[in-house]
């Protein structure tokens, strides 16, 4: 850390400091109950900005020795950009950000997921060992430059992270200050709202149609007819097992799921009952192997094992709907496609939304404009 003093302030004097070479002003003490409070200038350090800033030194003592000053400093910021902040303490000085996310890391995995862990907390270490400093005395140095090789949504995340975990930092005593705070909230992002844009009758018949003519991807032709019939998320469906469906194949228990591998809960933490219909009874009788156990999954990939989403959406799926002349579209689009059928028909929000482990409120935020009424009903 370098840092300038341009004069020794005495009791009720301004100082005058250059701080990683930009201007700020040190306060007296006196003035916030003995704690040591900042004025940051947003100014680089040159003689021409060093004038402005002893200029403004001397209009704050002028107005402590008459007793004018202002102790929420907006008299003395006339620019946006000037903000109070709290001293850098000895803590924050010799913590490093990598080794609080270490620990930090360390003590969520006692509650959190192993895939939670290798996905999110990882990529998390991977931005913070990016950075140009490790020291949280310099925060704006990390978020400026987060700003610069991360779109304004992933800054956004790893800020949240940060001040998340220097929180669970402050109570385990490890610091005694955030210096993430109220960043987050500052950044703005643009909001996208995901076009729901279903696929209609003929559409599912073709796209099964063309599993079941593909030399390549056939095998997937049952799995893709069960996410259209149920709307389960992509991993409830991989994670399904024949031990979560009863004996008489009449109802699923969706509380299992799997992701990139790993066998977890499912994303609401919460099982659930799914009834089977006569035409998903018929589907599961047809592929139920005589010699399956509570453990056998469902459904498998083409070499036995778990199926890997990310491999059946760029290739399989990819393809067979590339050699159809419809728009394409995700696969997840299965699911909005069964949860707009359920309500045209006639099914209530709360009952789909018990179905699919939704929310009422999520149902109706997400799906209320695309149900199609053709015409007014009799009232």
């Amino acid at each position: 850390m370098v840092m300038k003093v341009e004069h020794k302030a005495s009791k009720g004097s301004v100082g005058v400091e250059s701080f990683q070479e930009r201007l700020r002003l040190r306060l007296p003490r006196h003035l916030y109950n003995g704690k040591q409070k900042y004025l940051t200038l947003g100014m680089a350090d040159n003689p021409e900005n060093r004038k402005l800033a002893e200029a403004k030194a001397k209009q704050i003592e002028s107005d402590i020795a008459f007793e004018r000053f202002d102790p929420t400093l907006a008299k003395y910021k006339p620019q946006t950009h000037l903000t109070l902040v709290a001293p850098i303490t000895e803590d924050q000085q010799q913590t490093t950000l990598i080794e609080l996310w270490d620990k930090y890391t360390d003590y969520k995995s006692k509650t959190l997921s192993v895939t939670t862990i290798n996905k999110d907390y990882k990529k998390t270490k991977n931005h913070i060992a990016s950075l140009p400093t490790q020291k949280l005395s310099e925060p704006v140095i990390i978020r400026d430059f987060l700003l610069k090789t991360l779109t304004p949504n992933a800054t956004k995340r790893v800020l949240t992270q940060l001040k998340a975990c220097c929180d669970w930092a402050i109570d385990s005593e490890l610091i005694s200050s955030n210096p993430f705070v109220g960043m987050s909230q500052k950044v703005k992002v643009a909001i996208h709202h995901e076009t729901i844009n279903l696929f209609n009758k003929s559409e599912q018949e073709q796209i099964i149609t063309a599993f079941e003519r593909n030399i390549y991807y056939s095998h997937y032709t049952n799995y893709v007819r069960f996410l259209f019939m149920t709307g389960c998320r992509t991993s409830e469906a991989i994670g399904l097992t024949w031990g979560h469906i009863n004996s008489n194949l009449t109802l699923i228990t969706f509380c299992e799921a799997v992701v990139e591998g790993n066998r977890k809960d499912t994303k609401t933490h919460k099982s659930r009952k799914f009834p089977v219909n006569q035409s998903l009874k018929e589907l599961l009788v047809s592929i139920k192997p005589s010699n399956s156990n509570a453990d056998t999954p469902v459904f498998k990939a083409p070499k036995g094992g778990l199926i890997d989403a990310h491999n059946f959406l760029n290739r399989a799926w990819k393809t067979v709907l590339s050699e159809l002349n419809i728009p394409y579209r995700p696969q997840y689009h299965t699911r909005h496609t069964f949860i707009t059928n359920c309500l045209e028909a006639g099914v209530s929000v709360v009952q789909v939304a018990k179905w699919v482990g939704n929310s009422p409120e999520i149902i109706m935020k997400h799906y209320a404009g695309t149900i199609r009424q053709v015409q007014v009903p009799e009232l």
